[in-house]
């Protein structure tokens, strides 16, 4: 039996360890997105972003043992993946720190640094769980955006500041537009209610002040374009 050439041992060697970066990577992916199932409401969870978690933690392992100590492939790469354009919009703040997360542990793994990405797992995985998001979280515990539809040629503040000097600590007016045709002004309001809110009697006397001809309340801020 031939023996093994010093080259082909160093090719191998080469491989195991690719696959080895690559299989950790896959392993730390999975446990951040274990970490963020049981750390999100059930409802804040898109079936797809947990797969996603776990696969980009692999590719930016790759993308790491492909630069290795290579200034020019790094600068080559940050050119390449810029053409890369995400469409879909990450609905909270949370999910953008778990996406770094997943990019953190896999560039740990694909540059063989297993105990940062371990320990990083392990502290994250803690924090998340400590400052998690609760499920009964009330009106007044968060921003709140109010469109409200108005007759044209109402006026907006005395008709509203009765009733946000009754059920609102604070407003911002973030946006004022015509409606159907100019007949009607949207008012998009960012505001903040007092402790005790409660939306359907809000709604309520909104809906019967002479004036405005319609309603809406949502939690969060508003989607501007």
């Amino acid at each position: 039996m031939p023996p093994t050439s010093p080259t082909t041992t160093v090719v191998a060697n080469h491989w195991t360890q690719m696959a080895i970066h690559l299989c950790a990577a896959f392993v730390g992916g999975v446990l951040v997105s274990i970490i963020y199932k049981s750390t999100r409401p059930r409802s804040h969870v898109t079936p797809s972003f947990p797969p996603t978690l776990v696969l980009l933690a692999i590719l930016i392992a790759m993308v790491t043992q492909v630069i290795g100590e290579s200034l020019a492939r790094a600068f080559g790469l940050v050119g390449a993946l810029s053409i890369v354009r995400f469409r879909t919009v990450v609905r909270d703040t949370q999910d953008t720190a778990f996406v770094i997360f997943a990019v953190v542990v896999g560039m740990a793994c694909g540059a063989g640094s297993y105990p940062i990405a371990a320990l990083g797992i392990v502290v994250g995985g803690l924090a998340a769980a400590i400052v998690r998001t609760r499920l009964n979280i009330g009106w007044n515990d968060t921003e709140n955006t109010l469109n409200i539809r108005l007759s044209l040629g109402v006026n907006p503040a005395a008709m509203l500041n009765p009733l946000f000097e009754k059920y609102v600590e604070a407003h911002e007016t973030l946006s004022v537009a015509t409606a159907k045709g100019g007949a009607a002004i949207d008012y998009i309001y960012r505001i903040r209610t007092k402790p005790g809110f409660d939306p359907h009697v809000f709604l309520k006397e909104l809906n019967q002040t002479e004036g405005v001809q319609n309603v809406e309340l949502r939690r969060g801020e508003p989607e501007l374009a």
